[in-house]
């Protein structure tokens, strides 16, 4: 009994010098940087911050811009830091910070010249949302993942189009927004072929309608129209399963214009490497 108290006790002296060290560590890394940053003037922060962004440095970026905001909080550049700050978050792969950063820049500087980025910069958050490296670059099919971000982005843009018409973004916010229509469509479609599957054809064919009613002149309405024409043939509706049938002969009589994953994934990954992003 009295050795396993001795051991109970060197537990918990061993528990308290770890800890010890523990603090002792951040502090000396909190006056490394203090040392690190001193006499940096505000020019010099936002010059290093900027060199660390140009190399891709973006975890050095938020802390140089943080460190910039927190010393000069009231500088002639406070505002642009704070846009600074969500960009590197945006950048660094932090989608919740950068939406926040920039609705506190919006809230803080509504008449800021600038505004229209933070609007634009919380689209391109939930546009790239959830994409990984390898989807940029090898063929996936984004309609087919959660449409969550996508409305929310969509959202975002329409917001921008609405407050800014003389914004520089407009132009490249509507051709996102056009690419996350796409997608959101043949998301619809996905979900009424899953429908079929189940044999919901109801569920199905409503789904389909609704591509048609709220989608029109995107690339999955000849999609809808098949998966219309197949959940009202399997009701035995063969009057709508008909005129279902001759809209989509007038209309696609070569079949649908543009290849169904082609066209998703293309549309939804173009403008990421060519988008004005800042």
């Amino acid at each position: 009994m009295r050795l396993i108290s001795i051991n109970l006790l060197i537990i918990f002296c061993l528990g308290l010098f770890l800890q010890g060290c523990g603090t002792f560590g951040d502090s000396s890394d909190e006056a490394n940087a203090e040392n690190e940053y001193a006499g940096w003037n505000a020019e010099k922060f936002r010059s290093e911050a900027q060199k660390t962004v140009d190399s891709g440095n973006y975890e050095k970026a938020i802390k140089l811009y943080e460190a910039l905001e927190s010393r000069y909080p009231f500088g002639e550049s406070s505002a642009q830091t704070q846009l600074d700050i969500a960009y590197a978050y945006y950048k660094n792969s932090e989608p919740e910070s950068a939406i926040a950063a920039a609705d506190r820049f919006i809230k803080m500087n509504p008449r800021n010249p600038h505004v229209d980025y933070a609007y634009y910069l919380k689209g391109l958050v939930n546009y790239n949302r959830d994409i990984g490296f390898i989807d940029r670059f090898l063929p996936t099919d984004t309609s087919q993942r959660d449409p969550g971000s996508a409305r929310e982005a969509y959202r975002n843009f329409e917001e921008l189009i609405r407050r800014y018409p003389g914004s520089r973004y407009l132009a490249d916010a509507r051709l996102r927004m056009i690419a996350l229509k796409n997608n959101l469509a043949m998301h619809e479609v996905h979900v009424a072929r899953y429908y079929m599957k189940r044999k919901a054809y109801i569920a199905a064919a409503n789904r389909a309608s609704g591509v048609i009613e709220n989608y029109q002149r995107t690339p999955a309405v000849p999609y809808a129209l098949q998966v219309m024409q197949d959940a009202y043939t399997e009701l035995g509706m063969k009057d709508l399963a008909n005129d279902t049938k001759r809209v989509y002969e007038q209309n696609y009589p070569d079949g649908p214009l543009v290849p169904e994953f082609k066209n998703v994934t293309f549309s939804h990954r173009l403008w990421d490497f060519i988008g004005f992003e800042k």
